[in-house]
């Protein structure tokens, strides 16, 4: 039974390395935002299979799909459903008044935030006056957290086998580089944290 499931990962791991199998996790990807699921740990994964650039690649493709998906969703079919959903997270509704007065720097600064769900997000835009413009250029937000996982999960890959980077074996300024992209995004998410407390205070003394 054991060797039949290894036999199986090893015929499957390269079909995913194929153009087929980037465009399958892709999709993957797409139905996992619509699905308003967590999606770190699949864009770790996007990093482990295809290394950073590449992952982190894929990963914007699927959750950029995804997310127009869903804000079309919450513009249309399922408004009703998105306005119940979102009423449960007052952090969410408080961004939606806020980027009534900011419009793009919100949305773009809550692209950036780990505070705020993915998915939920794309429905409250969807509820909300944003224009699709406006929600198309924020979705360039998200990219310094998808290399942040994507390089962790890359990085996994790399720890695995660090005899062969102590050896020489393997490429040691990838490792190195890694390592760089990892603690410069972290930098990037506290300072994106500290300022999307303040819209959250402002939108609050505004209430």
């Amino acid at each position: 039974m054991t060797q039949n499931i290894e036999t199986l990962v090893n015929n499957f791991i390269p079909f995913l390395s194929s153009p087929l199998g980037i465009l399958g996790f892709a999709l993957v990807y797409v139905f996992w935002v619509s699905c308003l699921l967590p999606g770190s740990w699949l864009s770790m994964l996007s990093g482990f299979l295809y290394g950073t650039w590449l992952g982190s690649s894929v990963v914007f493709v699927g959750a950029f799909v995804g997310a127009h998906l869903t804000f079309y969703l919450g513009r249309t079919f399922l408004k009703e459903w998105a306005q119940s959903k979102v009423s449960n997270f007052p952090k969410v509704q408080i961004m939606e008044k806020a980027v009534k007065r900011e419009g793009l720097k919100v949305i773009l600064l809550t692209r950036l935030s780990p505070l705020f769900p993915f998915g939920l997000l794309n429905f409250t835009y969807g509820l909300s006056d944003v224009k699709v413009r406006d929600f198309t250029i924020g979705m360039f937000g998200i990219l310094p957290g998808t290399i942040l996982y994507c390089s962790l999960g890359s990085l996994a890959l790399k720890v695995s086998s660090f005899g062969e980077v102590l050896s020489g074996r393997s490429d040691t300024s990838s490792f190195i580089w890694s390592l760089i992209s990892i603690f410069s995004t972290i930098l990037i998410v506290i300072l994106v944290l500290r300022s999307t407390r303040k819209i959250n205070q402002d939108s609050k003394s505004l209430d």
